[in-house]
């Protein structure tokens, strides 16, 4: 028995997240069945992130077990053939028996949240980002993140069906950037929370506008309470750029 690895890039528009669901079609389904076809074997991949409904990838990880003598990396070819355009493999190898994408001693993951700040929604940018037709202080929406950077109880910033009994997390980097139009909300750590990126995201966008002075940012994390004022931004805005194992 072989396992294969995929890094995986997609536009998660079209598709109800990762992981299996019973109402929607999801990056998940659509590579059990591909990878299934090509090697005549019933797979069943394991993702290192499973993100929402709506939310893109350029660098998800998975891996499946396989007895097929396909060379790994031409897996990414032969898939890409049969995937939909919406999803890609940009790279296959193959990897140790117990290698798992979620159980690593060192695993990095960085997002970016996408913002489209103008009067009105530019038509091509619906899809990547999030629209806010108000003026946003950047200056301002740095200073409320440089709060979260560091080892913290994230409780404040998941959603409140987060099923874990650890909300510690570290956030290596965090920073914010106008960039090509856009404000870029970029978040670097060893690890995240069900929908932490996009309260973040949220909450910071009120910094900008106004709404929340930078201060309120530590307020809300040092409540270590899901309800202390944390707002969940859309899924659009957000993509996973990469998983990085190692350091």
């Amino acid at each position: 028995m072989r396992r294969i690895r995929l890094t995986v890039s997609y536009d998660g528009t079209e598709y109800c997240g990762w992981q299996i669901q019973p109402n929607g079609i999801t990056i998940e389904e659509i590579l059990n069945d591909r990878i299934s076809r090509i090697t005549g074997e019933d797979i069943r991949v394991i993702g290192a992130s499973r993100t929402d409904s709506g939310v893109h990838a350029l660098g998800n990880v998975a891996v499946f077990d396989t007895e097929s003598s396909i060379p790994a990396e031409r897996f990414s070819y032969a898939l890409n053939r049969k995937l939909p355009r919406d999803i890609v493999i940009v790279r296959s190898d193959e990897v140790e028996e117990s290698w798992h994408p979620r159980y690593q001693e060192e695993i990095t993951k960085t997002y970016e949240y996408h913002i489209y700040n103008g009067k009105v929604p530019d038509p091509l940018k619906l899809r990547y980002s999030a629209f806010v037709s108000f003026p946003l202080d950047v200056e301002k929406m740095r200073e409320g993140a440089a709060y979260l950077r560091g080892e913290h109880d994230f409780a404040s910033f998941c959603n409140v069906r987060t099923n874990v009994s650890d909300t510690v997390r570290t956030i290596y980097e965090i920073g914010v950037q106008k960039e090509a139009g856009e404000i870029v909300i970029r978040v670097k750590g060893n690890g995240f929370l069900y929908n932490m990126v996009r309260i973040i995201a949220g909450v910071l966008i009120r910094v900008g506008r106004g709404f929340y002075t930078p201060e309120k940012v530590k307020d809300i994390l040092e409540a270590k309470e899901r309800t202390a004022q944390g707002v969940t931004a859309p899924p659009e805005g957000l993509v996973l750029k990469e998983i990085r194992y190692g350091g």
